[in-house]
């Protein structure tokens, strides 16, 4: 689903599952797959304090390049650096339309906020399990 009227949230899928410890460096691909299948529901339901539906790009970059896209999320595989993805579909998101980057790297924060994208950190789509 492309809707050039929805937000576009942009989500760095290395530094999305490498911000929980739950064995993801054994099967990058598979961690890369369930994060994309949790992803799903953010696209009708939004996140939080930005109401749906949106358009989700999930960023996938290495071992995890190759994870088919699914209804709701759109897949780029990064053929180089994923942050370098990233800055570039922010960029040419701005200054047309909203876009959101879901990720901590400060680094890439600071690439596409000087784009005008919006960043949320890795919990907002990946809240750490109970305990």
């Amino acid at each position: 689903m492309s809707d050039d009227t929805a937000v576009l949230v942009i989500v760095d899928g290395a530094n999305v599952v490498g911000s929980v410890p739950d064995g993801w460096w054994r099967d990058r691909h598979g961690a890369a797959v369930r994060l994309r299948d949790a992803l799903v529901p953010y696209a009708t339901d939004g996140l939080p304090g930005l109401p749906g539906p949106v358009e989700l790009v999930l960023v996938v970059e290495g071992a995890a390049q190759g994870v088919a896209s699914v209804a709701g999320v759109r897949v780029d595989s990064a053929p180089g650096s994923g942050d370098d993805l990233i800055a570039e579909l922010a960029k040419a998101a701005a200054p047309e339309r909203d876009c959101v980057v879901v990720t901590a790297d400060r680094g890439l924060r600071q690439r596409v906020e000087a784009y005008g994208a919006r960043c949320v950190g890795p919990r907002t789509v990946r809240p750490l399990p109970p305990a």
